[in-house]
């Protein structure tokens, strides 16, 4: 059995090796990749992080073994506080002596969705995306730390990718709050981004929220916090954390990297014109839940706060890339510059970074 503190090391290794194979058999954008690849990449990851061994290593693990089968199940829970994930668990947890089955579950969800939502954005490129997000700097961390919140966040990626047919859309976004109760501030940016449609009210609202946090002006946070449950008054009230994710106070390293695709999609919408309807329904969602993170930046979970847009981050940053109908434009000619450039990211920031 591999160690656990070494499953991190060798997920990014493995992530990368695969990246640069795929990247210098990949000369255009327009040349679709077999679907069978992306599978066999997914099914890897699903048996690699679904198998992993039940330590403390991967944070919120070692708490899902040890509460497992303590509650009896006698029947669908509406009370719970994830109605779905929770009658999930206990009921599972009534059936099996371990949870591996669960863990291996889980992680069906988390990359199944990820393939599933590339696959439906990026059809011609499925493999070199879904490696992208495999790469992004909390993937890793939320398929093995906050699994509640990292399978609710792909669900909700899926309801995304799928806004064109929309009661495929309004299934999983459901189930992606039935999953975890933090997806409430996502579905309402959803609705918001229904009716409202004037992207540079969206720029504005995203600068103003920066401006709010540099103020380290708390009147927001406190807002929220008097309006989420029990739960989400507890990440924005608290004051520490146990872990990266824990620190609070101005975090301009989380500001940087969510910028990008903030200036990216500036560049796209005004600058190069993009007419790409689904971009820049994905982009306003960003800039909606990015903007509220900021709000609330000085609290102790901020990174639980985060990905709440973040989990759109590894697609918008590289959507443009392949989304322009212009091989010979920069953004398209130097595609592989930008993906090893957000992989090396994420290694700088997972290996030595946080190391």
């Amino acid at each position: 059995m591999i160690p656990s503190e070494f499953y991190q090391y060798i997920f990014l290794i493995l992530v990368t090796l695969m990246t640069v194979v795929v990247a210098q058999n990949k000369r255009s954008v327009y040349d679709e990749e077999p679907f069978g690849y992306s599978l066999i990449v997914c099914i890897l990851c699903i048996l690699f992080i679904g198998t992993r061994p039940h330590t403390a290593v991967f944070g919120d693990t070692i708490n899902y073994v040890n509460w497992w089968g303590l509650k009896i199940w006698l029947g669908f829970d509406p009370s719970c506080e994830n109605l779905l994930f929770d009658n999930l668990y206990n009921w599972m947890g009534s059936i099996f002596p371990t949870p591996s089955l669960f863990f291996v579950l889980i992680a069906s969800i988390y990359f199944g969705c990820i393939l599933i939502a590339a696959r439906k954005l990026f059809p011609a490129n499925t493999l070199i995306v879904f490696l992208v997000y495999l790469a992004a700097f909390s993937t890793f961390s939320y398929s093995t730390n906050g699994i509640k919140a990292g399978a609710a966040s792909t669900l909700f990626l899926v309801s995304l990718a799928y806004r064109d047919k929309l009661p495929i859309s309004i299934i999983f976004l459901l189930l992606s709050w039935g999953f975890h109760h933090s997806m409430q501030m996502p579905v309402a940016a959803y609705v918001i981004t229904l009716f409202f449609k004037d992207s540079k009210w969206y720029f504005y609202g995203w600068l103003f929220c920066l401006l709010m946090a540099m103020g380290h002006v708390t009147f927001f946070q406190n807002l929220f916090a008097g309006m989420s449950d029990e739960s989400g008054n507890g990440y924005l009230t608290s004051d520490s954390g146990g872990d990266w994710g824990g620190k609070s106070g101005f975090r301009i390293d989380f500001v940087i990297y969510s910028a990008m695709p903030v200036l990216m999609g500036y560049y796209v919408l005004f600058k190069y014109k993009l007419q790409d309807k689904l971009y820049e329904i994905m982009l306003h969602q960003y800039l909606v839940t990015n903007g509220i993170w900021m709000l609330c930046m000085y609290a102790g979970f901020t990174n639980r706060i985060a990905y709440l847009s973040w989990c759109l981050y590894p697609f918008l940053v590289v959507w443009p890339c392949f989304a322009i109908p212009n091989e010979s434009h920069p953004l398209v000619e130097n595609r592989l510059k930008y993906i090893f450039a957000h992989l090396g990211f994420t290694l700088f920031m997972e290996l030595i970074y946080y190391a």
